[in-house]
Protein backbone atom coordinates (compact mmCIF):
# COMPACT_ATOMS: atom_id res chain seq x y z
CA UNK A 1 0.00 0.00 0.00
CA UNK A 2 2.87 2.31 0.90
CA UNK A 3 4.56 1.62 -2.45
CA UNK A 4 1.36 2.25 -4.39
CA UNK A 5 0.80 5.55 -2.56
CA UNK A 6 4.36 6.60 -3.33
CA UNK A 7 3.84 5.78 -7.02
CA UNK A 8 0.63 7.78 -6.93
CA UNK A 9 2.46 10.82 -5.59
CA UNK A 10 5.14 10.50 -8.28
CA UNK A 11 2.50 10.16 -11.00
CA UNK A 12 0.66 13.18 -9.64
CA UNK A 13 3.84 15.24 -9.68
CA UNK A 14 4.58 14.24 -13.28
CA UNK A 15 1.02 15.05 -14.31
CA UNK A 16 1.23 18.45 -12.64
CA UNK A 17 4.42 19.17 -14.56
CA UNK A 18 2.81 18.21 -17.86
CA UNK A 19 -0.28 20.31 -17.21
CA UNK A 20 1.90 23.27 -16.27
CA UNK A 21 3.79 23.18 -19.56
CA UNK A 22 2.60 26.02 -21.83
CA UNK A 23 0.89 24.99 -25.02
CA UNK A 24 2.40 26.18 -28.28
CA UNK A 25 0.87 29.56 -28.99
CA UNK A 26 -0.22 30.08 -32.58
CA UNK A 27 -0.93 33.57 -33.83
CA UNK A 28 -4.40 34.33 -35.13
CA UNK A 29 -4.16 36.78 -38.03
CA UNK A 30 -7.21 38.63 -39.33
CA UNK A 31 -6.57 40.03 -42.83
CA UNK A 32 -9.02 42.58 -44.19
CA UNK A 33 -8.24 41.65 -47.81
CA UNK A 34 -6.98 38.52 -49.61
CA UNK A 35 -3.71 40.18 -50.67
CA UNK A 36 -2.70 40.68 -47.04
CA UNK A 37 -3.73 37.17 -46.07
CA UNK A 38 -1.46 35.96 -48.89
CA UNK A 39 1.43 38.17 -47.78
CA UNK A 40 1.08 37.04 -44.18
CA UNK A 41 1.07 33.42 -45.34
CA UNK A 42 4.40 33.93 -47.09
CA UNK A 43 5.92 35.23 -43.86
CA UNK A 44 4.45 33.00 -41.15
CA UNK A 45 4.39 29.60 -42.84
CA UNK A 46 2.80 27.19 -40.35
CA UNK A 47 3.20 29.46 -37.33
CA UNK A 48 -0.20 31.15 -37.57
CA UNK A 49 -3.85 30.78 -38.49
CA UNK A 50 -4.89 33.31 -41.13
CA UNK A 51 -8.40 34.46 -41.99
CA UNK A 52 -9.38 36.82 -44.82
CA UNK A 53 -12.44 38.94 -44.11
CA UNK A 54 -13.17 39.53 -47.80
CA UNK A 55 -12.81 37.83 -51.16
CA UNK A 56 -11.69 39.13 -54.55
CA UNK A 57 -15.34 39.46 -55.56
CA UNK A 58 -16.25 41.84 -52.74
CA UNK A 59 -15.64 45.56 -52.82
CA UNK A 60 -13.42 46.18 -49.77
CA UNK A 61 -14.96 49.64 -49.38
CA UNK A 62 -18.36 48.18 -48.53
CA UNK A 63 -18.41 45.15 -46.24
CA UNK A 64 -21.09 44.22 -43.71
CA UNK A 65 -19.81 43.86 -40.14
CA UNK A 66 -21.27 40.36 -39.77
CA UNK A 67 -21.28 38.46 -36.44
CA UNK A 68 -18.87 35.91 -37.92
CA UNK A 69 -16.33 38.67 -38.64
CA UNK A 70 -16.76 40.05 -35.12
CA UNK A 71 -16.06 36.59 -33.73
CA UNK A 72 -12.92 36.21 -35.84
CA UNK A 73 -11.63 39.63 -34.78
CA UNK A 74 -12.34 38.86 -31.13
CA UNK A 75 -9.77 36.04 -31.32
CA UNK A 76 -7.23 37.90 -33.46
CA UNK A 77 -3.71 38.68 -32.29
CA UNK A 78 -2.97 40.71 -35.41
CA UNK A 79 -5.22 42.58 -37.85
CA UNK A 80 -3.67 43.43 -41.23
CA UNK A 81 -5.51 45.89 -43.49
CA UNK A 82 -4.87 48.25 -46.38
CA UNK A 83 -5.60 51.34 -44.34
CA UNK A 84 -5.84 54.87 -45.78
CA UNK A 85 -9.54 54.66 -44.84
CA UNK A 86 -10.29 51.86 -47.31
CA UNK A 87 -12.08 49.94 -44.54
CA UNK A 88 -13.44 52.99 -42.73
CA UNK A 89 -17.05 51.89 -43.32
CA UNK A 90 -16.75 48.59 -41.46
CA UNK A 91 -13.45 48.01 -39.64
CA UNK A 92 -14.09 50.42 -36.72
CA UNK A 93 -17.40 48.68 -36.05
CA UNK A 94 -15.69 45.28 -35.95
CA UNK A 95 -13.06 46.61 -33.59
CA UNK A 96 -15.66 48.10 -31.26
CA UNK A 97 -17.96 45.08 -31.20
CA UNK A 98 -15.13 42.55 -30.85
CA UNK A 99 -13.91 44.29 -27.67
CA UNK A 100 -10.39 43.06 -28.48
CA UNK A 101 -8.03 45.64 -27.04
CA UNK A 102 -5.02 44.03 -28.72
CA UNK A 103 -6.13 45.10 -32.22
CA UNK A 104 -7.35 48.63 -31.55
CA UNK A 105 -4.03 50.38 -32.11
CA UNK A 106 -1.09 50.18 -34.53
CA UNK A 107 1.10 50.26 -31.41
CA UNK A 108 -0.16 46.77 -30.67
CA UNK A 109 -1.79 44.27 -33.03
CA UNK A 110 -3.08 46.52 -35.81
CA UNK A 111 -1.14 46.90 -39.08
CA UNK A 112 -2.09 49.30 -41.86
CA UNK A 113 -0.19 48.68 -45.09
CA UNK A 114 -0.62 52.27 -46.26
CA UNK A 115 1.27 53.50 -43.19
CA UNK A 116 4.47 51.85 -44.42
CA UNK A 117 4.74 53.04 -48.03
CA UNK A 118 4.43 56.29 -49.93
CA UNK A 119 0.81 56.61 -51.09
CA UNK A 120 -0.17 58.06 -54.44
CA UNK A 121 -2.96 60.56 -55.12
CA UNK A 122 -3.07 62.29 -51.74
CA UNK A 123 -5.55 65.15 -52.29
CA UNK A 124 -4.77 68.71 -51.24
CA UNK A 125 -8.33 69.22 -50.05
CA UNK A 126 -11.28 66.87 -49.55
CA UNK A 127 -15.00 67.60 -49.39
CA UNK A 128 -18.19 65.61 -49.94
CA UNK A 129 -18.73 67.00 -53.43
CA UNK A 130 -15.65 65.06 -54.61
CA UNK A 131 -17.21 61.66 -53.92
CA UNK A 132 -15.51 58.82 -52.04
CA UNK A 133 -12.01 60.33 -52.06
CA UNK A 134 -9.42 58.93 -49.65
CA UNK A 135 -7.80 61.80 -47.78
CA UNK A 136 -4.71 59.69 -47.02
CA UNK A 137 -4.17 58.72 -50.65
CA UNK A 138 -4.90 55.71 -52.83
CA UNK A 139 -5.11 52.61 -50.59
CA UNK A 140 -4.67 49.94 -53.29
CA UNK A 141 -0.91 49.71 -52.69
CA UNK A 142 -0.65 45.92 -53.09
CA UNK A 143 -0.49 46.18 -56.89
CA UNK A 144 3.03 47.60 -56.90
CA UNK A 145 5.71 44.90 -56.43
CA UNK A 146 8.20 47.37 -54.99
CA UNK A 147 5.74 48.46 -52.31
CA UNK A 148 4.92 44.82 -51.53
CA UNK A 149 8.61 44.25 -50.77
CA UNK A 150 8.53 47.19 -48.34
CA UNK A 151 5.35 45.88 -46.74
CA UNK A 152 6.84 42.40 -46.32
CA UNK A 153 9.69 43.88 -44.26
CA UNK A 154 7.37 46.02 -42.15
CA UNK A 155 4.94 43.17 -41.51
CA UNK A 156 7.79 40.87 -40.51
CA UNK A 157 8.87 43.42 -37.91
CA UNK A 158 5.33 43.52 -36.55
CA UNK A 159 5.17 39.71 -36.39
CA UNK A 160 8.48 39.59 -34.54
CA UNK A 161 7.23 42.13 -32.01
CA UNK A 162 4.09 40.12 -31.32
CA UNK A 163 5.74 36.70 -31.37
CA UNK A 164 9.42 37.08 -30.52
CA UNK A 165 9.84 33.32 -29.99
CA UNK A 166 9.36 32.77 -33.72
CA UNK A 167 11.17 35.89 -34.91
CA UNK A 168 13.95 33.89 -36.54
CA UNK A 169 11.41 31.88 -38.54
CA UNK A 170 9.73 35.06 -39.76
CA UNK A 171 13.04 36.62 -40.73
CA UNK A 172 14.07 33.50 -42.66
CA UNK A 173 10.72 33.38 -44.43
CA UNK A 174 11.09 37.06 -45.30
CA UNK A 175 14.53 36.49 -46.83
CA UNK A 176 13.21 33.61 -48.91
CA UNK A 177 10.17 35.60 -50.04
CA UNK A 178 12.20 38.67 -51.02
CA UNK A 179 14.63 36.57 -53.04
CA UNK A 180 11.81 34.99 -55.04
CA UNK A 181 9.88 38.27 -55.25
CA UNK A 182 12.86 40.23 -56.59
CA UNK A 183 13.49 37.61 -59.26
CA UNK A 184 9.81 37.73 -60.26
CA UNK A 185 9.82 41.54 -60.28
CA UNK A 186 12.69 41.63 -62.76
CA UNK A 187 10.75 39.26 -65.00
CA UNK A 188 7.56 41.35 -64.73
CA UNK A 189 9.47 44.49 -65.62
CA UNK A 190 10.82 42.76 -68.71
CA UNK A 191 7.36 41.57 -69.73
CA UNK A 192 5.93 45.05 -69.21
CA UNK A 193 8.20 46.77 -71.71
CA UNK A 194 5.55 46.35 -74.41
CA UNK A 195 2.95 48.06 -72.20
CA UNK A 196 4.76 51.34 -71.50
CA UNK A 197 2.73 54.35 -72.56
CA UNK A 198 -0.43 52.29 -73.08
CA UNK A 199 -3.53 54.41 -72.43
CA UNK A 200 -6.47 52.78 -70.67
CA UNK A 201 -9.84 53.53 -69.13
CA UNK A 202 -10.46 51.93 -65.74
CA UNK A 203 -13.23 51.62 -63.18
CA UNK A 204 -12.30 53.61 -60.06
CA UNK A 205 -8.58 53.98 -59.21
CA UNK A 206 -8.26 50.32 -58.25
CA UNK A 207 -5.26 49.70 -60.53
CA UNK A 208 -3.41 52.98 -60.02
CA UNK A 209 -0.28 51.36 -58.57
CA UNK A 210 -0.26 48.58 -61.17
CA UNK A 211 -0.42 51.10 -64.01
CA UNK A 212 2.43 53.10 -62.51
CA UNK A 213 4.58 49.97 -62.20
CA UNK A 214 3.83 48.93 -65.77
CA UNK A 215 4.28 52.43 -67.20
CA UNK A 216 0.65 52.62 -68.34
CA UNK A 217 -1.64 55.67 -68.24
CA UNK A 218 -5.20 55.77 -66.95
CA UNK A 219 -6.70 58.66 -68.89
CA UNK A 220 -10.32 58.18 -67.89
CA UNK A 221 -12.55 56.65 -65.22
CA UNK A 222 -15.87 54.90 -65.70
CA UNK A 223 -17.01 56.50 -62.46
CA UNK A 224 -18.07 60.16 -62.69
CA UNK A 225 -16.77 60.54 -59.13
CA UNK A 226 -15.16 57.96 -56.83
CA UNK A 227 -17.83 55.65 -55.45
CA UNK A 228 -20.58 56.80 -57.83
CA UNK A 229 -21.91 54.47 -60.56
CA UNK A 230 -21.43 55.41 -64.24
CA UNK A 231 -24.07 57.65 -65.80
CA UNK A 232 -25.01 57.94 -69.47
CA UNK A 233 -23.76 61.51 -69.73
CA UNK A 234 -20.45 60.60 -68.10
CA UNK A 235 -19.97 57.61 -70.39
CA UNK A 236 -20.41 59.89 -73.38
CA UNK A 237 -17.56 61.98 -72.00
CA UNK A 238 -15.43 58.86 -71.61
CA UNK A 239 -16.28 57.85 -75.16
CA UNK A 240 -14.90 61.15 -76.36
CA UNK A 241 -11.68 60.52 -74.40
CA UNK A 242 -11.29 57.10 -76.03
CA UNK A 243 -11.59 58.56 -79.51
CA UNK A 244 -9.29 61.53 -78.93
CA UNK A 245 -6.52 59.86 -76.94
CA UNK A 246 -6.27 56.52 -78.74
CA UNK A 247 -7.18 54.46 -75.70
CA UNK A 248 -6.45 50.76 -76.16
CA UNK A 249 -8.21 49.04 -73.28
CA UNK A 250 -10.95 49.21 -70.62
CA UNK A 251 -10.13 47.57 -67.28
CA UNK A 252 -12.35 46.54 -64.36
CA UNK A 253 -12.38 44.13 -61.41
CA UNK A 254 -14.52 41.14 -60.51
CA UNK A 255 -16.53 43.14 -57.98
CA UNK A 256 -17.32 46.02 -60.34
CA UNK A 257 -20.27 46.07 -62.72
CA UNK A 258 -19.01 45.30 -66.23
CA UNK A 259 -21.98 46.93 -68.00
CA UNK A 260 -20.22 50.26 -68.49
CA UNK A 261 -17.07 48.57 -69.80
CA UNK A 262 -19.14 46.43 -72.16
CA UNK A 263 -21.03 49.50 -73.39
CA UNK A 264 -17.79 51.31 -74.13
CA UNK A 265 -16.41 48.27 -75.91
CA UNK A 266 -19.51 48.07 -78.11
CA UNK A 267 -19.23 51.75 -79.04
CA UNK A 268 -15.54 51.53 -79.96
CA UNK A 269 -13.05 49.06 -81.33
CA UNK A 270 -11.20 48.58 -78.03
CA UNK A 271 -11.36 45.53 -75.77
CA UNK A 272 -12.35 45.33 -72.13
CA UNK A 273 -10.74 42.98 -69.63
CA UNK A 274 -11.53 41.87 -66.09
CA UNK A 275 -8.33 41.71 -64.05
CA UNK A 276 -8.05 39.68 -60.81
CA UNK A 277 -7.25 42.81 -58.73
CA UNK A 278 -6.30 40.57 -55.81
CA UNK A 279 -5.50 36.98 -54.89
CA UNK A 280 -8.41 34.73 -55.86
CA UNK A 281 -9.66 37.11 -58.55
CA UNK A 282 -9.55 34.21 -61.01
CA UNK A 283 -8.53 30.55 -60.83
CA UNK A 284 -4.94 31.27 -61.82
CA UNK A 285 -4.34 34.10 -59.33
CA UNK A 286 -3.79 31.83 -56.34
CA UNK A 287 -1.05 33.85 -54.63
CA UNK A 288 0.75 37.20 -54.96
CA UNK A 289 3.11 35.91 -57.64
CA UNK A 290 0.46 34.44 -59.92
CA UNK A 291 -1.78 37.48 -59.33
CA UNK A 292 0.84 39.83 -60.77
CA UNK A 293 1.58 37.48 -63.65
CA UNK A 294 -2.12 37.27 -64.45
CA UNK A 295 -2.45 41.05 -64.61
CA UNK A 296 0.34 41.36 -67.14
CA UNK A 297 -0.71 38.36 -69.23
CA UNK A 298 -4.36 39.40 -69.40
CA UNK A 299 -3.52 42.98 -70.38
CA UNK A 300 -1.12 41.83 -73.10
CA UNK A 301 -3.66 39.34 -74.43
CA UNK A 302 -6.43 41.92 -74.48
CA UNK A 303 -4.48 44.41 -76.60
Amino acid sequence: MHINFKRFLISLAVLSTVVALPAKAELNIFACEPEYAALAQELVGDEATIYSATTAYQDPHFIQARPSLISKMRRADLVVCAGADLEIGWLPMLQAKSNNRDVQSVDKGLFYASDHVVNLDIPVTVDRSMGDVHSLGNPHVHLDPERIAQLAKALTNKLSQLDSDNSEIYQNNLADFLTRWQQATVEWQSQAQALKGLKVIAYHSSFRYLFEFLGMQQVGDLEPKPGLPPTTSHLMTVLDIVEKQQVKLVVYTGYQDKKAASWLQEKTNINSVQLPYTVGGNEQASDLFSMMTQHINLIKSAI
